[in-house]
């Protein structure tokens, strides 16, 4: 599993100071107008991002994961609002920022994003090599045609295109969906932001293609020094490439912690949930897991542990009051009231230790 230099100095117990964050978001607490509604889609989220690690964001559809980044570059829907908390960048709060004006500066300047289906960011109309220009123009308005052309070309290349001269040339139309996606690394990287927001960058694609493209984005984050912040649903998904993985469950991290620490000593229930769903933890003959229940109505106001009708394990007091963060490590904790001293102790799901089985294997 994949560790950054700066995870490893904080797996190790170094202490990490400010100058290691690049993002720090403090109760960042979201709300959607809809239809005469308010629906909360953050409750108070508080989350430090250090700057070259690859921070997977993972959950169900519908937990929060793409709002929550989309605040980050001020891509929430004009019914959404930050409603509070601060999301502090270089020493300015994004969160206060109002004006398009604003978010421009930031915005594939500084904070990137690669959404799941590349044809959603290409111009059907305009060749590849266009709007790889166009997007390195923006970032240095001196640069000559043919100066960011041979810059675009560069980038085409770095990104596993082959003869790209030729396709330099050719329309999104002309290219596969992993292709597509390719090219769309090369655009988001082209403006040479700080930090890259991949959502759902892969789910479309097969599991071959899906490798490729896992490793085009790690070989770019090492080459620019990039910042990754990784969406999905699918945890087998972030394996090799996280260096700690944040799980979301109604609008809140409920659990966070290396990727070593998740995969293998998970301790919210949720979390458990997610990896027992996991295909290769499948049994042949037996039926895939699947969690039971549905998420919380974010309509409505959430009392105690938002997971806990769906809990099989659920304790009285996560029917009444919202679980702290309890410390597992120094890397690693959970909300959940099992890791209370008082809370009965429960075995984690038999998946879990098959998990340990597949790695010693």
């Amino acid at each position: 599993m994949a560790v950054s230099q700066v995870n490893l100095r904080y797996a190790m117990g170094v202490n990490m100071d400010q100058q290691d964050i690049i993002l720090s978001a403090k109760d960042i607490e979201v709300k959607f107008d809809l239809r005469g509604q308010i629906l909360t889609a953050i409750r108070g989220v508080s989350l430090d991002i250090y700057r070259g690690e690859t921070l997977a964001i993972v959950g169900e559809s519908g937990s929060g994961k793409s709002v929550f980044t989309k605040t980050f570059n001020g891509l929430l829907d004009a019914n959404g609002r930050i409603s509070e908390g601060e999301l502090l960048y270089h020493g300015e709060n994004l969160a206060q920022y109002k004006k398009e004006k604003q978010w421009l500066k930031i915005r594939g300047h500084e904070i990137a994003m690669i959404m799941q289906e590349p044809m959603t960011s290409l111009n059907p109309l305009k060749t590849i090599g266009e709007q790889i220009v166009e997007a390195i123009r923006i970032r240095d308005k001196k640069l000559s045609l043919q100066e960011a052309k041979k810059e675009a070309l560069g980038y085409l290349k770095e990104v596993g295109i082959k003869d790209p001269e030729r396709r330099y040339g050719q329309y999104p139309h002309e290219f596969s969906g992993g292709m597509r996606q390719r090219v769309v690394i090369a655009i988001a990287v082209a403006c040479k932001p700080k930090i890259l927001i991949c959502d759902e960058p892969t789910t479309a694609l097969d599991v071959t293609i899906q490798a490729q493209i896992l490793k085009v984005l790690k070989e770019m984050k090492e080459k620019h020094s990039l910042t990754i912040i990784f969406i999905t649903h699918d945890l087998g998904v972030v394996a090799s490439v996280a260096d700690r993985i944040a799980v979301m469950y109604a609008g809140d991290i409920i659990e966070i912690g290396m990727t070593e620490e998740i995969f293998f000593d998970p301790r919210h229930p949720y979390t458990w949930a997610l990896l027992s769903s996991m295909p290769q933890l499948g049994i042949k003959g037996e039926d895939l897991f699947s969690i039971q229940g549905n998420p919380p109505n974010l309509f409505t106001e959430i009392k105690g542990d938002a997971f806990a009708p769906r809990n099989p394990h659920a304790l009285k007091i996560d029917y009444q009051k919202r679980p702290p963060y309890f410390e597992v490590s120094a890397t690693h904790k959970a909300k959940t009231w099992l890791l209370d001293p008082r809370a009965p102790k429960v075995e984690k799901p038999a998946g879990i230790a098959r998990l340990r089985e597949l790695k010693a294997n």
